[in-house]
C-alpha cells in the first residue's frame, strides 16, 4: 500500500506542476506581476506627477481594458522619459505585454535590460530578474534559477512568494523534495503573500508531505474540489 500511495502522490505532483503553471504557464501572469510591482513601488516612492503621470494613466487604462496595441503606443515614449523608476515601470509593462502576446524573446530582453540597469530602483530590478527567470524557466538549469533567485526567496522580501515558488520548483527539478516542500510551506504560511499563490504552494507542500495549514477552515474553502491543483491565477 505504501508503494501505491507514493506512486499516486508522485502522479498528483506531476499533474499539479503542469496545471498551476510554475513551469508551463508562468509567463501568462507577467503583465499582472509587472503592474503589481509598479503599484508596490508607488506606495514607497514619490508618485510621478504632471504630464508624465497623465501618460501613465492612459497606458494603464489601456492595459486594464485589454487594449494592448494602444497600450504599447502609449508606453513607448515613457520608456525613455522621466526618472528611472518611471522608465523601469514602463519597460516592465512593455515586457509584460510582449510576454502576453507570445513574444517571449523580446520580453526576456526587456526584463534583462531592467534587471541589469544600474540606474533602476532595486525593487524593479528584482522584479525584472524574477520575470526573466520565469519566462525562461524551462530552458534554465535549476541551479541557475536557484542562484539568481535565492537571495530574493526570503521572508520579508516583497517578492518572497514569486521568487520562492520558482526556487522551490527548481528544487523539484533537481529531485530535492526535502528542500522544495518546506519552502512551498513557508510561502503558504506567509500572510503577506497573495492568497492565490498561498493556495498553490499549500497544495504543493501537501503533495510533498509537508503541512502548511494555518487556518483549516479557510484552507478548506480555498481548496479546489476533489484535490485538483488550482489553476494559475494572480
Amino acid at each position: 500500500m505504501r508503494e501505491v500511495d507514493e506512486a499516486l502522490r508522485e502522479d498528483q505532483l506531476k499533474t499539479a506542476m503542469t496545471r498551476y503553471g510554475v513551469v508551463a504557464g508562468i509567463a501568462v501572469v507577467a503583465l499582472l506581476a509587472a503592474l503589481g510591482g509598479w503599484l508596490w513601488w508607488r506606495e514607497h516612492q514619490q508618485a510621478v506627477a504632471g504630464e508624465l503621470g497623465e501618460k501613465y494613466t492612459v497606458a494603464l487604462d489601456q492595459v486594464e481594458a485589454g487594449r494592448l496595441g494602444p497600450a504599447k503606443s502609449a508606453l513607448q515614449p515613457l520608456t525613455s522619459e522621466g526618472p528611472a523608476g518611471a522608465r523601469a515601470a514602463a519597460l516592465l509593462m512593455q515586457a509584460g505585454i510582449a510576454a502576453e502576446e507570445g513574444r517571449r524573446a523580446e520580453a526576456a530582453k526587456i526584463y534583462a535590460q531592467v534587471a541589469t540597469g544600474s540606474d533602476m530602483p532595486q525593487p524593479y530590478r528584482d522584479l525584472a530578474t524574477i520575470r526573466d527567470v520565469a519566462i525562461n524557466f524551462d530552458g534554465l538549469p535549476p541551479e541557475t534559477v536557484i542562484a539568481r533567485l535565492k537571495p530574493l526567496a526570503v521572508p520579508g522580501n516583497p517578492w518572497f512568494g514569486s521568487a520562492g515558488e520558482l526556487v522551490a520548483a527548481a528544487y523539484l527539478k533537481q529531485g530535492k523534495n526535502d528542500l522544495a516542500g518546506p519552502l512551498f510551506a513557508q510561502i503558504a504560511k506567509d500572510p503577506t503573500v497573495p492568497e492565490t499563490l498561498r493556495t498553490r504552494t499549500r497544495q504543493m507542500s501537501g503533495l510533498l508531505g509537508v503541512d502548511a495549514i494555518v487556518d483549516v477552515d479557510k484552507a478548506l474553502v480555498n481548496s479546489p474540489v476533489g484535490g485538483a491543483a488550482p489553476a494559475p491565477a494572480q
